[in-house]
């Protein structure tokens, strides 16, 4: 089939929905990233080094929420494990730690490979049922993965375990500085969003989304979905998984609460905040989820009710979320 009638197929399948790779998004992306890169000299000159772990804390969960973003914006995939390769991630850290492997490099392979694998064991079981089915089985696992290592004893269990120290770089310890740390976060977080609006733009991505509007149509002209599905699954599980070594190492602790199912709701909710099915869109829900945490919590002890009452008034009345203001800001579409 060629690309013209592939691309075809996958507009007509629901014309209401935005094109992929509007300028507005993909603008507000670099100036993100922009702002990432200058916000260490802001906060020196600021005098408030804390600034630069908070951004690093966001970072990393715009990864997450980029993975996440994945199958959910673009394959229509409500995965309420997703938090479970977080975890997964984060353990790699600690077990290899504990068996002298202090490499950065050694451990996020490791992370890959281990949440890749659950990712495809488990999305092969998911992804042969639709709908709310897919939502809870995907719970169950993501439950069945945070209580096995909640049995972990050698690794704290329930209580989680205090790293000793930073993974190592190249065998320096480069990462316990936290401006390196930041930017080497930073780095992963663009990498992950040049290489996914490469997926999403490529035949791989046309036929996720063409899947996600109207899989009748796209089985009718040929293609049998179960197999993209899977692939962006296993994509999504590894790059969070990656995620999952860098909040290891950012909070110098690991505990099965980085897996919970709570844990995988926040990431949706960043996501369908930002802008679902727009890459730039995760990232700007999750800057604004975890800023309006962290000013309403310094504010109230009653944060939550606020915090809630803010989310709803925002996805309510803000078209398309905080991707929709950039697109609309910059020209273009999400």
């Amino acid at each position: 089939m060629s690309e013209t009638t592939l691309t075809s197929a996958a507009d007509a399948a629901s014309p209401a929905r935005p094109r992929l790779a509007g300028r507005g998004a993909l603008i507000g992306g670099i100036v993100l990233l922009a702002l990432f890169a200058v916000l260490p000299p802001a906060a020196t000159a600021m005098g408030d080094p804390f600034l630069v772990v908070t951004a690093t804390r966001i970072v990393i969960f715009a990864i997450a929420a980029l993975s996440l973003d994945l199958v959910l914006g673009y394959g229509a995939m409500v995965s309420f494990g997703h938090a479970a390769f977080l975890g997964f991630g984060a353990y790699a850290v600690v077990i290899l730690a504990a068996a002298g492997i202090d490499d950065l490099l050694l451990q996020s392979l490791a992370a890959i490979a281990g949440s890749a694998l659950f990712a495809l064991v488990t999305g092969a079981i998911s992804l042969r049922t639709k709908g709310v089915y897919f939502i809870m089985i995907t719970l169950a696992f993501g439950q069945m993965a945070y209580f096995f290592f909640v049995s972990l004893s050698a690794f704290g269990g329930d209580d989680g375990r205090t790293l000793q120290h930073r993974s190592t770089l190249f065998g320096a310890p480069l990462i316990e500085n936290d401006v390196t740390f930041y930017y080497i976060a930073l780095a992963v977080l663009a990498a992950a969003f040049v290489l996914l609006r490469t997926v999403v733009a490529s035949r791989f991505g046309r036929v996720l989304r063409g899947t996600r509007d109207n899989r009748v149509r796209m089985q009718a002209i040929g293609f049998a979905p179960f197999g993209y599905q899977l692939t962006a699954y296993v994509i999504a599980g590894a790059l969070c998984g990656l995620a999952g070594v860098l909040l290891a190492n950012q909070t110098e602790f690991v505990s099965p609460a980085f897996m919970t199912w709570q844990r995988s709701g926040e990431l949706i909710v960043m996501v369908v905040l930002g802008g679902m099915g727009t890459l730039t869109g995760a990232i700007a829900g999750a800057v604004g989820f975890l800023v309006l945490e962290e000013v309403l919590s310094g504010l109230t002890e009653h944060w939550h009710i606020v915090f809630g009452a803010i989310i709803v008034l925002l996805v309510l009345y803000t078209r398309g979320g905080i991707a929709g203001l950039f697109s609309r800001l910059f020209g273009g579409r999400a």
